[in-house]
């Protein structure tokens, strides 16, 4: 599929004005320079996301409320109003955002929810203030894709974990006022996420909110394998040379079912900087093999034995 992009010279235009206009937003108010960042030109592309087909198809039809306005009107419906993605730790939830960014030629904003909660609650501040100049700034923003990071707060690792202590109403209040504003704004795409769907309160996804349910699974073990060819090649292209020896990555990710494609990712990192190790230290170091990452799913597998409570990386 084929999308009309913008000249560079406008992009750079927008990318100017979102940093700006959010930058500005964000020193006035702490809780949001602490719990929010901006990429005001997000280079994420779906092809450099590996596997995923069905929650990708999802942001294409997504965006064709950006890039070609009138398709749903010409099928007698509507776009919905946001998109919950759903899925666990490291399986790319960030990542299919960031595209929808990239596809609709948006600034991309990150909402790191749990720590915008612990924000709000701990260090307090003019909510109804912060609020009314988080509309007033989206309503001045050029198009952005808002993500709207781990839903699930009282769960999230960031914050410790299972927090019963946070005050669940005033909370769902806030964040519920946070994410309509959101989606009144007319240039804003409005895409949440949540590794603990079980326990996400139903608010956040009733008609009007994110209605639209993605599950972010990947297929074992073919969209592992291609994620990590993918990103294989990237390093390939960062080091400009050969940097792997024929590796039968199915062989190497059938050994382990457990890790997510972040945690896959990360490893095959260790293998990379383990070979950067010996090559500064003028030791052997040869292309990566497939037992050089056999090995590594080992020493995953042990550290994972001694961290009961490990999730999942970060799907990066």
């Amino acid at each position: 599929m084929r999308y009309h992009r913008l000249p560079v010279e406008d992009r750079a235009i927008r990318r100017e004005r979102a940093q700006n206009l959010w930058g500005s937003f964000a020193r006035k108010y702490p809780p949001v320079a602490r719990s929010t960042e901006i990429d005001p030109l997000s280079s994420t592309s779906l092809d450099g996301i590996g596997g995923l087909a069905d929650a990708r198809d999802e942001m294409l039809t997504y965006a064709c409320a950006v890039t070609s306005p009138g398709v749903y009107e010409r099928w007698g419906t509507y776009p919905p109003s946001g998109l919950l993605l759903i899925g666990r730790h490291g399986t790319g939830k960030r990542l299919l955002a960031a595209a929808l960014a990239n596809l609709t030629d948006s600034a991309f904003i990150r909402v790191r929810v749990p720590r915008l909660v612990i924000e709000i609650v701990h260090r307090g501040g003019n909510v109804a203030e912060l609020t009314a100049q988080w509309s007033q700034t989206l309503s001045e923003m050029p198009r952005t894709t808002v993500f709207f990071d781990e839903l699930e707060f009282s769960q999230a690792q960031e914050i410790g974990s299972h927090r019963p202590d946070l005050p669940i109403g005033p909370v769902m209040d806030f964040l519920l006022d946070i994410l309509d504003r959101t989606i009144e704004a007319s240039e804003a795409l409005v895409v949440g996420a949540t590794s603990h769907p079980g326990t996400l309160r139903q608010a956040f996804s009733q008609p009007g909110y994110l209605e639209r349910i993605v599950e972010v699974t990947p297929i074992y073990p073919d969209d592992i394998v291609e994620a990590l060819k993918i990103h294989a090649a990237r390093s390939e292209q960062r080091s400009t040379r050969e940097l792997f020896d024929s590796v039968d990555w199915k062989k190497v990710v059938e050994q382990y079912q457990e890790p997510s494609t972040g945690d896959w990712i990360h490893m095959m990192h260790s293998v990379l900087r383990r070979k950067a190790r010996c090559d500064a230290a003028n030791e052997s170091a040869t292309p990566v093999t497939t037992d050089d990452l056999l090995d590594e799913v080992e020493r995953h597998k042990r550290a994972n034995n001694r961290l009961s409570t490990l999730e999942g990386g970060n799907y990066v």
